[in-house]
């Protein structure tokens, strides 16, 4: 005899399976050359892994301290200190997190309380909302410039109310490629000085910027460090999404609360990859050869792109390029990736995805972290459009 489970009330009655589940699944089933969601298909560097080995065979398999192993923080600090010259202090104010989701979502508990507003710059990650409301708080959206992506900070400064606790931004931006400028930091942090409105910066692309541009993290303004949470990926960095490990960066009184939260949803992270990573980062040169090996892989995909009906938007970060389908077909953003998927063989996000109100611009983001002969496959589908 079944029986029936007891009714609930849900905390996201109207989330569903996310667009890049939906996608990916309906890739296998066409055997559609999957562009659409964000991890690429090589393999990471054999170093990192023999260092995460070597970890494991040493003994670091037990619980490490619940902020993170402490090589793996100061191996942090002193990164960010090298890059964008900000020294955060590894005991008191970097944690190692469960990927950058659970950085994202942690942070916004820790410091959002229920009926305070978060301002959220649509297109957006789909993690900010939904934590937003788990948060019991209040999502405000503003849209970046359509077509290029940039802030509008008078939309911006509209949207600031007393009730507001927290502002999400994401640079290298996904889905758009959209890197900010120093001049628009400099903006944000003239705007944000006679409030007390927190700075959630989302930088899991840090180091996929491309054309000699610099990445103007959080970090490298003091003003805006000292109310920021900064949060980054070694997922995304070295090629191991399916890692989960990543990392927050912020003042010692937000950290502590931070932690506060941390400790109970995931107390802390596997201990060998900490030890491993924390020795690969000894040596710089991955990382910052990570510009010119995607922005290589960006070219090939673009001068590929070319010989197409579509039309190409800017890409100066991230390893997402954006195209607009309107010289193709007028169906809407989700009707056309799925017809795409199906008929040509080629998996894209919708970014109509990323919008609150599935705002619908033609435009399709697809994802160029591929092996060159996984992206000419792509690329010889797309030609028949």
């Amino acid at each position: 005899m079944a029986y029936p489970s007891p009714a609930i009330q849900s905390r996201l009655p109207d989330v569903g399976t996310t667009i890049f589940t939906t996608m990916s699944a309906l890739a296998a089933e066409h055997q559609a050359v999957n562009l659409g969601q964000g991890f690429p298909d090589f393999h990471c560097d054999p170093a990192l892994t023999q260092a995460v080995s070597e970890a494991m065979a040493q003994g670091h398999n037990q619980y490490p301290p619940m902020a993170g192993a402490a090589p793996l923080r100061e191996a942090v600090a002193a990164k960010i200190a090298s890059l964008y010259g900000h020294r955060y202090d590894a005991a008191s104010e970097i944690t190692v997190t469960a990927g950058a989701t659970q950085a994202l979502l942690t942070a916004i508990l820790a410091v959002v309380q229920p009926g305070d507003e978060v301002i959220v710059l649509d297109p957006s990650y789909d993690s900010y909302v939904p934590a937003v409301r788990m948060a019991g708080a209040v999502p405000v959206r503003v849209a970046l410039t359509a077509g290029s992506f940039r802030p509008d900070f008078d939309r911006i400064a509209a949207a600031i109310t007393p009730r507001t606790r927290l502002l999400i931004i994401n640079s290298p931006h996904n889905p758009s490629g959209t890197v900010w400028t120093q001049s628009e930091m400099l903006t944000l942090q003239e705007l944000l000085a006679p409030t007390n409105v927190l700075l959630l910066s989302d930088e899991v692309y840090e180091h996929m910027v491309y054309d000699g541009l610099r990445h103007e993290s959080v970090s490298r303004y003091p003003q805006l460090a000292a109310r920021s949470f900064v949060v980054s990926s070694f997922g995304k960095t070295f090629h191991v999404t399916g890692w989960k490990v990543g990392t927050v960066a912020a003042p010692a009184a937000l950290m502590a609360e931070f932690r506060k939260i941390h400790q109970f949803n995931v107390f802390t992270v596997n201990t060998p990859m900490q030890i491993g990573l924390a020795r690969y980062l000894q040596d710089p040169a991955p990382y910052l050869g990570l510009p010119a090996f995607y922005q290589a892989k960006r070219d090939f995909f673009r001068a590929g792109l070319a010989d197409t009906r579509l039309k190409l938007l800017e890409c100066r970060g991230t390893y997402f390029q954006t195209v607009d389908y309107s010289a193709i077909s007028d169906l809407p953003e989700a009707e056309f990736c799925q017809w795409l998927t199906r008929e040509i063989g080629v998996a894209a996000i919708p970014t109509s995805a990323f919008y609150g109100d599935g705002f619908n611009q033609c435009t399709v983001r697809f994802c160029f972290a591929k092996q060159e002969q996984t992206l000419r496959t792509a690329l010889e589908r797309l030609r028949r459009l």
